[in-house]
């Protein structure tokens, strides 16, 4: 029987062969101006190779003050573009689509060049406090996610996904906690979706293919965002045309999380069904059978899967075996599978006679 997990899904005319996704993580291993390694290629592609139905890449910074960490991948270039192509021709060699994860880190900028936020409020007491940002370049970073857009475009991504989850600089816009502005971009919650309007119109003028937009559902501090408050964005992204909300969470204060498997799928369950809109789900999801509950009780269209992934690339035929359910797999990874050599079976079942093709 089938299960839902590995049923194909289609976004925006675009079919994806399952409803795996691998989630982005940052790896940290670009050059220092942003380019892609033969790293990318292996560690993108080998999950693609393992059977998922999305590969989603790291975050990749549409300004240069923009990475989260260092060796962060860029699309603020269009030197960037050749290197993210060869990323995005192995993982679409093997079957999956590919993810562009366009993004800005705001004040948690990882590198040393001054960070940019909504308002002069660092991250923690020790940390360096943002420079709070012009509509001059407010604009600019509007500008910066079009150009990124039209990159990943050229590169031939499948899927573009805005970041605005983590604590990163539209996630800070979108918090109370990390905006304290007096103008159009802040106050009340148009107020504070404001550059995130932007930023969907500016990207959906240059991308017209599944677009997926990653957010912090809830801040886990008093006063800041909970899942209630994506009702109110959630509704003005889906009229935008977003078509599936990435529902991750925290990120705005170093806080602890008591995190436990599924823990943030409420969030996206609400979504889904408040909003009639697709969403997806993450969060220390182990298991195929985790993973179809989800989808089977209709609280998420597809899930996305990290650490697992890190650690089993092939997670997806370790959740098929989970789940009793075969899956088509690489002819290289099974038996005799490549077709350079057959076993012919004789009477006895044990003793096989191998035979070579040419």
């Amino acid at each position: 029987m089938t299960t839902m997990l590995f049923e194909p899904i289609t976004i925006r005319g675009t079919e994806f062969r399952n409803r795996i996704a691998m989630s982005p993580m940052c790896m940290h291993s670009a050059t220092a101006d942003g380019h892609t390694s033969d790293f990318h290629v292996v560690h993108y592609g080998a999950r693609a190779l393992g059977g998922a139905g999305i590969v989603m890449l790291e975050t990749a910074s549409v300004l240069p003050n923009g990475p989260i960490g260092p060796g962060d991948i860029g699309i603020w270039d269009d030197s960037h573009i050749d290197g993210l192509s060869r990323v995005v021709n192995a993982i679409q060699r093997f079957g999956a689509k590919a993810g562009a994860q366009i993004g800005h880190a705001g004040r948690q900028l990882g590198i040393d060049l001054e960070s940019i936020a909504p308002s002069a409020i660092p991250f923690t007491a020790d940390s360096r406090v943002p420079k709070e940002m012009t509509i001059t370049e407010i604009k600019e970073v509007v500008e910066a996610f079009k150009q990124a857009t039209r990159r990943a475009r050229e590169a031939g991504f499948d899927v573009i996904e805005i970041h605005g989850a983590h604590g990163y600089l539209l996630n800070e816009f979108l918090s109370p906690v990390a905006n304290q502005r007096n103008d159009e971009y802040g106050g009340n919650h148009e107020n504070r979706y404001r550059i995130v309007r932007e930023v969907i119109d500016a990207v959906r003028s240059e991308w017209d293919g599944p677009l997926f937009l990653r957010i912090s559902s809830t801040d886990y501090v008093d006063g800041g965002n909970k899942p209630e408050d994506f009702l109110i964005y959630g509704k003005w992204m889906k009229e935008q045309g977003i078509d599936l909300i990435d529902c991750s969470s925290g990120g705005i204060a170093m806080v602890n999380v008591n995190t436990y498997p599924n823990y943030q799928v409420p969030a996206a369950e609400l979504l889904r069904k408040e909003l009639d809109i697709r969403t997806g789900a993450v969060g220390l999801i182990e298991s195929g059978r985790q993973a179809e509950e989800i989808l089977q009780n209709g609280r998420a269209d597809i899930v996305l899967i990290g650490r697992e992934m890190l650690k089993d690339p092939f997670w997806a035929r370790t959740a098929a075996d989970d789940l009793k359910t075969e899956i088509d797999v690489p002819a290289q990874y099974t038996r005799y599978g490549s077709g350079w050599q057959r076993a012919l079976p004789r009477k006895d079942p044990v003793a096989l006679e191998m035979t070579v093709e040419n």
